[in-house]
């Protein structure tokens, strides 16, 4: 019964198979014997169909794309907000330039690249924040016991000027003299210190310490304890 079953199925799968082929058939006659009439037709199809599978793939690859760009920034965050105060501190100051240009891209700043080095003009990092605003980033890798001087900062303001920025930041491992803190203040220089730093590279954006500019390095006990810590 079970082999006659099969039989019978395997009948019926060939005459549908034999009457798809006679109705291909007929058609391609058909087709054959009215071209000149259908033609223009068959042609608009052929157009319609290959210009939507072209646009079904252009609309594929952006997706991919973008999916790719999305998910090499999350990446980007991840491996950023890894890194401790003390593996910064073993950075060279090229590696802390491109770690600062890596959270600014994070951050959704756009055109960034580090342009330090012998002629840098004043300027480590150069970019536009996701408001359009252009900025020019120095960037200083120094020992926790030391302090940023107010010429870095004059340095900066030149570079901001050379390079027409709306925003100056000061990017540090370590902490501002009094001067330097307040020159930065007066001139609206952004001045991230070695504890907003820390923030910045824990997930805060760079735009969100700016109402906290010039705050952070603390009272006399704050800086006691700096210099129990770093020693100076």
């Amino acid at each position: 019964m079970a082999r006659r079953g099969r039989g019978a199925v395997a009948r019926r799968r060939r005459a549908r198979l034999k009457a798809g082929a006679a109705g291909g058939g007929v058609a391609l006659v058909l087709l054959v014997v009215f071209w000149s009439a259908v033609w223009p037709y068959v042609t608009g199809a052929l157009v319609v169909g290959g210009a939507g599978a072209a646009g079904w793939w252009l609309w594929r690859t952006d997706r991919f794309l973008r999916r790719g760009d999305r998910l090499w920034r999350q990446e980007e965050q991840v491996r950023a907000g890894r890194r401790s105060l003390a593996e910064v501190d073993a950075m060279s100051g090229t590696e802390f330039e491109d770690l600062v240009a890596r959270l600014c891209r994070r951050d959704g700043c756009t055109e960034v690249r580090r342009v330090g080095g012998a002629n840098d003009n004043g300027a480590d990092v150069v970019g536009r924040l996701p408001d359009g605003r252009t900025l020019v980033i120095q960037c200083k890798r120094y020992a926790p016991n030391r302090t940023v001087p107010s010429r870095e900062l004059r340095d900066l303001l030149g570079a901001r000027v050379h390079f027409g920025a709306d925003l100056a930041v000061f990017v540090t491992t370590t902490r501002f003299s009094r001067p330097s803190e307040d020159f930065a203040l007066q001139n609206g220089i952004l001045a991230v210190h070695r504890d907003l730093l820390g923030l910045w590279n824990n997930g805060a954006s760079l735009l969100s310490l700016s109402p906290v500019n010039g705050r952070g390095q603390g009272d006399s006990r704050h800086r006691s304890r700096w210099t129990r810590t770093y020693g100076k």
